[in-house]
């Protein structure tokens, strides 16, 4: 099944502590539709505006952690604040939609939901939002430990020592050689070939002796 409807008492469970009770007042004041989905790999989260008297809607992954799960959704509910106020007038992600994000985070902070790291990693993304999730690389990393479920032997490549050996999900495997702006530069091994990476992709560790 891709999409599960949740009525609201059952979107406590993807929310961390504390957060329930204003997440819920802002969904009913305008009138959401909010989706819980399945993972999806490109997106964490989306919005679409209301239209011909339908509802605003909203979906964001299940699969989430609670403290990203609430982080998707104001993200998304940014976007509907800034839908609301300017319509179609400004860019998506533009100065406008920053500051209203960047205002619902500054509420939730102050509320004490999110632990020191989290609270300190929102804190410099106020200063300049990300236009996606995904583009909060540093925010994600901090976030990501908090995952109920570890994947055994999986490491993210942002946390692999610069010259350690890796197997990426197709087998193939690579050695990281450096961090270039947001992205990981590494040689891939069998052909000499170089790739760039995002550095939240999670990999195997491979041991130097390895003839894989």
């Amino acid at each position: 099944m891709a999409k599960v409807e949740h009525p609201l008492h059952a979107l406590n469970a993807y929310l961390p502590e504390g957060a329930f009770e204003p997440v819920v007042e802002l969904i009913n004041h305008y009138k959401v539709h909010l989706t819980v989905t399945r993972e999806r790999k490109s997106v964490l989260g989306d919005y679409r505006h209301a239209a011909m008297g339908a509802n605003h809607k909203i979906t964001v992954n299940g699969n989430l952690n609670k403290y990203e799960f609430l982080i998707t959704l104001l993200h998304e509910l940014a976007h509907l604040l800034c839908f609301e106020q300017y319509r179609n007038r400004v860019e998506a992600h533009g100065k406008e939609w920053k500051n209203i994000y960047g205002q619902l985070l500054a509420q939730f902070i102050q509320l004490q939901i999110f632990p020191d790291d989290i609270r300190k990693s929102l804190q410099k993304t106020l200063l300049n939002p990300a236009a996606t999730a995904n583009g909060e690389t540093a925010l994600l990393l901090v976030l990501r430990k908090y995952n109920p479920v570890q994947k055994e032997g999986v490491i993210t490549l942002a946390h692999l020592a610069d010259g350690a050996l890796f197997k990426e999900i197709k087998g193939r495997i690579f050695r990281k050689i450096k961090l270039r702006r947001k992205r990981i530069e590494c040689i891939e091994l069998a052909t000499g070939n170089i790739y760039l990476f995002s550095a939240l992709t999670e990999v195997e560790k491979v041991a130097i002796n390895s003839s894989n």
